[in-house]
């Protein structure tokens, strides 16, 4: 979740309240699907996700993308692609704006140890309830904390700028976000973006991740009809920022990253079923850097 000092670039508290309801939905299916610890679960998500279990699971007897294949294509392609960059030595610290109850700093903290620093940034409320939750699983040390982010304030404490300010500025540095972009004007989107590539600038290898929905990936009638439930489903409109991907390329250019691709997520064979490949068609997943190189 995100937010400005700015009144022009404010979510309202709907907005907030709707990101709050969509981080436990998302928390319980990474549960459900085995790709998170109980301890990051809350009633509230398990509720969500028994309500709308009818409608995914009469998507799937259509052979009709559905909520859950898409979130899990996209989680998993942007797994990949972190892992690829700290594996390769490009990247040993990361920050995941907006992080909610994703299991990924979690993940990747106990995966690889000391070797990372993994910070995960959200509003304060948000931050307070996945920092309660990482103590009580014994999953937070120096190399993995839970910050309080406003994350479009442009400077000052607890400001994007501001934490990076702190972090080792000879290693690589990661920023990653997850279902947050569609919620927001595409004005503030392209802010946070300017915004990311400032961050990552003073940095050897500055790398951006994040999922992204193209309007030209969602006109057929099963793909406005999943749009719609979607926004039913968070209380407000998903925004369709870009007519295509080369528009969104074109925009992350022009925000500072020079090495960008926006892509579909590629589904692994053995771990991904029908279901899911359907569903990433739905969805772009971006990878951005601030060298020549994403």
């Amino acid at each position: 979740m995100i937010r400005s000092r700015k009144p022009a670039d404010m979510p309202t508290d709907e907005d907030s309240a709707r990101i709050s309801l969509t981080a436990h939905y998302t928390g319980y299916t990474w549960y459900r699907h085995g790709l998170s610890h109980r301890g990051l679960i809350t009633p509230t998500g398990r509720a969500l996700y028994t309500a709308l279990r009818p409608l995914n699971g009469g998507a799937r007897r259509l052979g009709l993308p559905n909520l859950d294949g898409l979130l899990l294509a996209r989680h998993r392609a942007l797994d990949a692609w972190l892992e690829q960059a700290i594996v390769d030595g490009r990247v040993s610290q990361v920050i995941e704006v907006a992080a909610g109850l994703s299991p990924r700093g979690w993940d990747f903290a106990r995966r690889h140890g000391d070797r990372i620093t993994y910070i995960e940034a959200d509003l304060a409320d948000m931050a307070k309830l996945k920092r309660n939750r990482l103590q009580k699983m014994g999953a937070t040390s120096a190399h993995h904390r839970v910050v309080a982010l406003d994350a479009l304030a442009d400077g000052g404490p607890g400001s994007l700028s501001d934490l990076a300010a702190a972090l080792d500025r000879k290693t690589g540095l990661a920023i990653i976000t997850e279902g947050l972009l569609n919620y927001f004007s595409r004005r503030q989107v392209l802010l946070i973006w300017q915004r990311f590539a400032r961050v990552l600038r003073p940095f050897p290898q500055g790398l951006y991740l994040s999922d992204l929905h193209i309007a030209s990936d969602n006109r057929g009638l099963a793909a406005r009809s999943f749009v719609a439930l979607l926004s039913r489903f968070v209380r407000g409109e998903v925004h369709l920022h870009f007519r295509s991907a080369l528009e969104a390329r074109s925009e992350l250019i022009s925000a500072g990253f020079p090495a960008v691709e926006v892509i579909h997520p590629e589904c692994d064979e053995e771990s991904a079923d029908a279901q899911e490949r359907r569903s990433a068609r739905l969805v772009r997943v971006l990878r951005a850097g601030t060298r020549t190189k994403p």
